[in-house]
Formats: structure tokens, sequence, C-alpha cells
């Protein structure tokens, strides 16, 4: 049987390999927002976070496996932003919108993060792993959409209406990341509300009762 003490030192190195992994990830959004996705290898993420390539190498094999656990990571932090506008608002509209800000909240719009979103959606089509993650990223943002909107529309519409939103908020974070097309965060979320009024309005002849 394992000793006390010696399943401390094993949990004590797990929490550090833990750290030590997300420490690894954050050096990886800094070297993507830097020199590009296709720039990023062992060595300068080694070099960014002060150790050697093949300490990077031991925690993530290679570049393939540490980029896709560094997609996951912004994945992981996305999903964050659902749980908390699902847990921390009512049912029916007023979480639909606050999914529709949890897209657009600050954790998702500083600009490292910004840069290492836009690299990866750049590999997605030529990357099956990102790919796979990608796919989860968009059928989560229907479905929690979609799981919000049956509160108060008939399933197909909601469905309808999930999709939409999702383009919609796609579209509009790509061009406000982009800093191309005169528009900011704080209006592309604007916009994502007034997509939402506007398709209620026409889908129930009226505006929407905000405690629906």
């Amino acid at each position: 049987m394992v000793g006390i003490n010696e399943r401390e030192r094993r949990m004590a190195r797990k929490g550090m390999e833990a750290v030590r992994r997300q420490q690894l990830i954050e050096a990886t959004l800094h070297v993507i927002h830097d020199q590009g996705l296709q720039a990023t290898t062992l060595g300068r993420v080694g070099q960014q976070a002060g150790i050697s390539p093949g300490l990077v190498a031991h925690y993530f094999g290679d570049k393939r496996q540490l980029l896709a656990a560094t997609y996951l990571s912004l994945v992981r932090s996305l999903g964050r932003e659902y749980r908390a506008a699902r847990a921390g608002t009512a049912a029916g509209l007023p979480r639909v919108r606050a999914i529709i800000d949890a897209n657009f909240a600050a954790s998702q719009s500083g600009e490292v993060i910004v840069s290492s979103w836009l690299s990866f959606w750049a590999q997605v089509n030529h990357v099956p792993s990102l790919a796979r993650i990608q796919n989860v990223v968009t059928r989560r943002l229907e479905s929690n959409l979609t799981h919000a909107l049956s509160a108060f529309l008939p399933r197909p519409e909601a469905v309808r209406l999930a999709e939409g939103l999702g383009v919609m908020i796609d579209g509009l974070w790509l061009r406000a990341s982009l800093r191309t097309g005169g528009l900011d965060v704080d209006a592309a979320r604007a916009l994502a509300h007034r997509y939402l009024d506007s398709e209620l309005h026409a889908l129930t002849g009226g505006p929407h009762a905000e405690s629906a």
C-alpha cells in the first residue's frame, strides 16, 4: 500500500504538472500573438516560458498536441462564460441575452486571446484535430441558444433562430476582432441583440417580454 506521504507527493506532482501545463499554454498564446501560428515552435514557447524545449515536449509531446491543448483551453474559457450565463440569469430571454454577451465578454476580447482565436480559425479547415474542437464550439453555442429559446418559442423556431444567432455572433465577433470594419466589441454585441429583437418581432408580431 502506498503511504499517505507518497500519495500526497503524487498529488502535489499532479498539481504542479497542471500548473506547468497552464503556464506553457499561456506562453503559447503569447507566441501565437507575437509571431503567428506557423512560427510557433516548442523552442519559442520554451523561451517565452523560460524553460527548455525538451520540457515543453515532456508535457505536450509535439507542436500539434501543444496547439490542440492551447485551442482547447480557449474553448474551455468560453465554456465557463456559457456556464456563468446559464447559472446567473433567469430562464428564457434573459438567458439568451446572457449567452450572447458571453461571446463578447472581457475574457474573450483581449488582444492575445483574439489573435489566437483568429489564428486557430484560419487552420480549422486544414487540421482535423482543430476542426473537431471547433465543431464542439459551434454545437455548444447553438445548443445553449436553442435550449434558452425553447423556453418561449416552438422548438423548430428556436433551432432556426439559434442557428442564425450563431452565424451572426461569429461574423460580428470576427469583424470586431479584425478592427477593419469600424466595429468594436460593444457595437458587435449591440448588433447581435438587435438581430435577436428583429427576429423575435418577426416571429411573434411584437417585442417579446424580457421575463419570458
